[in-house]
């Protein structure tokens, strides 16, 4: 079965619709979500109504919890990102009870999900929901040791918006390092899945894999869409840093 992964969506539907039509042509037969579908970005009911639709399994991001709860550990332009999103989510379209399915799938959405010797998290193996994994943490051999204690075989994950592989030997590979295509081996591995809504490679193009369960083939897909349409509703929103929509456009 091949499978497509997306994570850290961030209320970006133009970055979405253009991954989702991407995901149509490849023959994926399940989208799994890695969570933060709101946050930061314009569209927070739009792009949520996709996930709800389209998804089989969706994880809890930190953004996503933060719709439920006061932000923890935001700095003041995510904090002010997260307070919008939830007015957006209290005023939206629709009959109550829609209005309450999407408060409801918000508030049901588990923190982690295992498949067999698959792991996926939105944030680490040891803290699903907010613990940041960077690649410079490769030397940090302590952390890294602690996380792969929680690691069965495979974990995939978010949150840093970097996508690559990390392995239990000490390295990491960005998808440029091995061409976008990764055959998963015996050895313990985290695949940050990057980022469909708001990359941080330094690359603007929405970012998601594709992964075949049977070969264990890993695909990382880049994908063109119109961010200068995202950063203009960005710029027109007061309650949004116009930095969050300068950042589409250097994927930074």
């Amino acid at each position: 079965m091949k499978r497509a992964l997306i994570s850290d969506i961030h209320a970006n539907i133009e970055a979405l619709l253009a991954v989702r039509e991407d995901i149509r042509e490849q023959g994926v037969e399940r989208i799994d979500c890695l969570g933060d579908i709101i946050g930061y970005g314009p569209d927070p009911v739009e792009c949520l109504d996709i996930v709800i639709a389209d998804c089989r399994v969706t994880i809890l991001g930190n953004h996503d919890q933060a719709a439920l709860f006061d932000p923890e550990g935001f700095n003041p332009m995510a904090m002010q990102a997260a307070y919008w999103s939830r007015e957006q989510l209290e005023r939206a379209r629709g009959t109550p009870e829609v209005v309450n399915r999407r408060w409801d799938f918000l508030g049901e959405l588990p923190r982690s999900f295992e498949e067999k010797n698959l792991r996926f998290v939105h944030g680490s193996p040891r803290e699903p929901t907010n613990e940041y994994v960077f690649p410079e943490d490769v030397y940090n051999a302590r952390k890294m040791e602690a996380l792969f204690a929680k690691v069965e075989q495979y974990c995939f994950q978010g949150h840093t918006h970097l996508p690559g592989v990390f392995l239990e030997s000490g390295v990491f590979l960005s998808p440029d390092e091995f061409q976008y295509e990764y055959e998963l081996t015996s050895e313990k591995a985290m695949i940050n899945v990057g980022s469909v809504g708001q990359p941080r490679d330094n690359d603007p193009r929405a970012c998601y894999v594709i992964l075949d369960d049977l070969t264990r083939r890993l695909e990382f897909r880049r994908i063109d869409y119109d961010f200068n349409v995202t950063a203009d509703k960005i710029y027109k929103i007061p309650s949004l840093s116009d930095t969050l929509g300068d950042r589409l456009k250097t994927g930074r």
